[in-house]
């Protein structure tokens, strides 16, 4: 029997961020429609890890968290979680870093506008890489990171990484920085999952910017990591490698 691929999400009060993640589950399946994928979230919304643990108790699964770094949720809510539920599934590696998340930052900015296939236009374009941020310095070194290695790799003129929370920079902090440093234009791409308070705060700080891109959200580079995630801790469990 193929494993099941158990999505857990961190959960919002805003009904877009259970949509987003519901969009994202059908991609998922697009891609490998014999698969079982269930949902479950951490808050908020249901149906919650014990649940869908409690369904799951006859199958063998796999837990992919729906989390960008290595932070306190993927450190401790989540295996908490899954111990209260008398779960012993394996966990996948957290999304990030990956070119795949690079790819889809990529796609959003191209549906905003920005020609992200120009060379030219990268190199006097100035990307704000705007993330919710993190109490876990290891997960903000994560994020910056990933700016560095956006910019290495795609040629933008710079990328300077924000926070809607937790300490700064905020965004109209790093479009300063973009600005002294002499770019023509300016983006801000928010390295964030799904709708709510976070991306909402980021969009109202992006005001000054010439182009405001989407959340990953449902992109299809999002759905084919899940799933690359998932082989990788199939393949890791010595239960489920067969």
């Amino acid at each position: 029997m193929t494993p099941a691929l158990l999505l857990i999400a961190h959960g919002s009060r805003d009904p877009r961020h259970a949509a987003t993640v519901a969009a994202l589950v059908r991609e998922v399946r697009a891609l490998r429609p014999a698969l079982e994928v269930a949902t479950a979230y951490l808050d908020h919304c249901a149906p919650r890890i014990p649940q869908v643990v409690g369904r799951l108790a006859d199958a063998e699964a796999v837990a992919v968290p729906l989390l960008l770094n290595r932070a306190f949720h993927a450190k401790h809510d989540i295996p908490a979680a899954l111990r209260t539920a008398g779960s012993a599934l394996p966990v996948a590696d957290v999304l990030g870093p990956s070119p795949l998340l690079l790819a889809a930052l990529d796609r959003r900015l191209a549906e905003a506008g920005l020609d992200v296939a120009s060379a030219a236009v990268r190199a006097r374009t100035g990307v704000v890489l705007a993330a919710a941020g993190s109490s876990d310095p290891a997960a903000d070194a994560a994020t910056r990171a990933v700016a560095a290695e956006w910019r290495r790799t795609r040629g933008w003129a710079a990328v300077e990484v924000a926070y809607a929370s937790a300490a700064g920079p905020r965004v109209p902090d790093a479009l300063a920085a973009l600005r002294a440093v002499g770019v023509e234009r300016t983006a801000v791409a928010p390295y964030l999952l799904a709708p709510g308070l976070l991306p909402d705060r980021i969009a109202e700080a992006a005001g000054g910017a010439d182009v405001l891109a989407d959340v990953l959200g449902p992109a299809p580079e999002l759905a084919a990591l899940l799933l690359e995630r998932y082989d990788e801790a199939r393949t890791a469990a010595p239960s489920l490698a067969a």
